[in-house]
Formats: structure tokens, C-alpha cells, sequence
């Protein structure tokens, strides 16, 4: 494992250059070309160690992945910045599937900002910027698209939600399912948000300063300001990167949704796009209070 993270920070700073240009120039997340199977390789080892040993991680559903074709494999989040279910996915992902079948991720824009060199590891994996147009783009190649849609809120919801489906309202994603017509396959797991503990999110009091003159650190909103127990800090205000705990991930994979409508007359209804909405969350929390032993 040692020599792979070796090899794979050699990896880094050699292709995070490209004729002389800054370290993002070519995994600015806006190609589909920049998704590296090589790179993914390299990763498999470390992630393998972490699936068995650390997370232990138990799973189940995977003949609900349908066998090919493009598809929009929607999760919730855990862990925060760490997000351990979201890798350990990724792993058994590959694993199954190979790293040369195409998919890809939505990955929030701030990474970019906040390090252009993780961002540019996460591009090799199949992170494209979350943009409805990127997520278009994939999906036309007939590529399965991961999706999670409560983002940085969902990531650091409170210790007393992570039971809970929280996608923090956000209805983007069924309405690109209707437009480009494909079915859902819901992802969840349990354990990982006991991996770091949150106890309250303070944004919106932050929030409320920033717009009396106070600005973001770094210049860049957080979106989000917990404040949690965790590794390495013990007690940490801010969406900082964290160590997460050794507890057991069990992840599941849900039967595809198939909608009874589709196309952009369907994306456009309102009505419908909320009770499609309601019909995803309910089965996915439906199947973590199973998972949760509720």
C-alpha cells in the first residue's frame, strides 16, 4: 500500500502539468476525457484496505446495478469531507465492474478551489463539476452518473439526522432523469456518519455576518459550518478535512426507479417532479431504517 501512495503522488504532481499550465489546466471538470482507469489502478490497493480492515465494510443489492447502459446512481452522504461511504462505493464499484466501464461523478465546484490537486485526482477518477450540462453529457455517452444531492449539507447534517434522508430539498436530479429518460438506482449506507460526530451547523449565523462586512475565509463561502467531535482536531468548527473513526459502513444498493413519465413536458411539472421526489426519499429511507435496524 505504501509503495502505491508513492506512486500515486508521483502520478499527481507530474500530471497536474501540461505544457507548462497551472495544476487544474486539464482537470478543470468539464471533460469526459480526463477520467484516468490507470489512475484508478492505483487507488484500488489503499481503498481495498480501508474496505476490509478498517470500515469493514458489509454489502448488499448489487444485482439491482443494471448490467450496462446509462443509469443515475443517487446517494446520500456521510462522514463529512472524508465521506468514507461515498469511496467505499467507488471501490466495490470498480471492483465489480472494472475501471475501464464509464461512469462518472458529480463533484462540487468549491473543491476546485480549495485544492486544485485533490481535485484533479478526483477528475481522474470520473469527477466531472456539478453542472446539469456535464451530467447531460455523460449520461448521452450512456454512462451511469453518481449523484448526491444534499452536497455539503447532507455531508455534515447533524449527528441526530444521520438516520435520515436529507437532500436538503434539492429536486435537480429527478428532473434530469426525466429530461434524459433513465432510471434511478438509489445507493445508502449506515455507520458513516458515526465517523466523525456533528453537533450543530452554524452557516447561517455566519452567514448573517458575512453580510454585516465579515468575509470568508480564504474568500470562498463554506457553504456549510459545522461543528463537530473528531479526528485529528477533537473539537472543530469549519468544513475542515478530518480522520474518520474505524466504525463498520454497511452499504446497500436499491432496486432501480423506473418513473411513469418521462421527458422535458415532465421535468417541467411541478407536481410531479415532487412527487417523484417524495417516491426516491421514501424508498431510500425506507431501506436505511432497515439498514439502521428501525
Amino acid at each position: 500500500m505504501t509503495k502505491a501512495l508513492n506512486i500515486i503522488f508521483a502520478v499527481t504532481k507530474t500530471t497536474n502539468k501540461k505544457d507548462g499550465k497551472s495544476s487544474n489546466y486539464p482537470f478543470d471538470g468539464l471533460s469526459l476525457d480526463d477520467r484516468n482507469p490507470d489512475f484508478i489502478q492505483l487507488l484500488l490497493p489503499i481503498w481495498e484496505w480501508l474496505y476490509r480492515y478498517y470500515f469493514r465494510v458489509q454489502s448488499d443489492g448489487w444485482h439491482h446495478v443494471p448490467a450496462s447502459g446509462k443509469m443515475l446512481v443517487v446517494g446520500s452522504h456521510n462522514g463529512g469531507i472524508a465521506a468514507p461511504d461515498m469511496f467505499m462505493f467507488l471501490y466495490e464499484w470498480f471492483r465489480r465492474y472494472g475501471t475501464e466501464r464509464l461512469a462518472y461523478g458529480l463533484m462540487h465546484p468549491t473543491v476546485w478551489q480549495v485544492s486544485p490537486d485533490v481535485a484533479s485526482m478526483a477528475v481522474q477518477c470520473g469527477a466531472l463539476k456539478a453542472h446539469p450540462k456535464m451530467a447531460i453529457a455523460a449520461l448521452r455517452k450512456n454512462a451511469p452518473v453518481l449523484v448526491y444531492p444534499g452536497g455539503a449539507q447532507d455531508v455534515f447534517r447533524p449527528h441526530h439526522l444521520r438516520d435520515r434522508i436529507y437532500f436538503a430539498g434539492r429536486k435537480g436530479f429527478i428532473k434530469l432523469a426525466l429530461r434524459e429518460e433513465v432510471p434511478i438506482v438509489p445507493i445508502i449506507s449506515h455507520g458513516a456518519h458515526d465517523t466523525l460526530i456533528v453537533l450543530a451547523d452554524l452557516y447561517e449565523q455566519a452567514k448573517q455576518l458575512h453580510e454585516l462586512g465579515m468575509p470568508w475565509l480564504f474568500g470562498i463561502d463554506p457553504v456549510v459550518l459545522p461543528v463537530y467531535l473528531g479526528l485529528p482536531w477533537g473539537l472543530s468548527i469549519g468544513p475542515l478535512p478530518n480522520l474518520p473513526l474505524p466504525v463498520q459502513i454497511r452499504t446497500r444498493v436499491c432496486e432501480p426507479i423506473v418513473f411513469e413519465r418521462y421527458g422535458s413536458e415532465a421535468a417541467r411539472d411541478r407536481d410531479y417532479v415532487d412527487a417523484c421526489f417524495e417516491r426516491v426519499t421514501a424508498q431510500m429511507q425506507e431501506q436505511l431504517d432497515c439498514l439502521a435496524g428501525k
